[in-house]
């Protein structure tokens, strides 16, 4: 049995007469177990044409805002071929408008750039919940 010391902030400190090896086994286990449950964001691509059309837009539309409900960052890919390249001013104008559809529930991660024949940004949710600790008041103020 050893003196374990459980919270070295409190006045005065706690300590424990635990087993070490135990102990130390049960934290890690708690560790794993706290990691098991987080999740890593994933890097989904939606890719539109410049010239695409209204209904594929919105529905190219509805699969970025399912992506970025679960959590996901989104790559945006406009991508121009053949002589589409001789337009590519049609790029930035389709993005500006995507990303102004976008602007409740998503934010620019990187900004948008020409990679070869793809005109491309990252966007990620907006965090709209703030976790604030509650005081147990609920009584409104008067």
């Amino acid at each position: 049995m050893d003196l374990v010391e459980i919270a070295s902030n409190a006045k005065p400190p706690v300590v424990k007469i635990v087993d070490f090896k135990k102990f130390r086994y049960l934290e890690e286990k708690k560790e794993k177990e706290a990691r098991k449950h987080t999740k890593q964001a994933e890097l989904k691509e939606v890719r539109f044409s410049p010239f695409i059309g209204e209904h594929d837009l919105q529905t190219a539309l509805e699969r970025v805002k399912k992506f970025l409900s679960v959590g996901d960052l989104v790559k945006i890919s406009i991508v121009f071929m053949g002589r589409q390249m001789a337009h590519t001013e049609f790029g930035p104008k389709l993005l500006e408008r995507i990303l102004r559809e976008l602007s409740d529930i998503a934010v620019t991660e990187r900004e948008a750039k020409f990679e070869g024949r793809r005109f491309v940004t990252i966007i990620k949710p907006v965090r709209t919940h703030s976790k604030q600790p509650e005081t147990g008041n609920n009584k409104p103020a008067t």
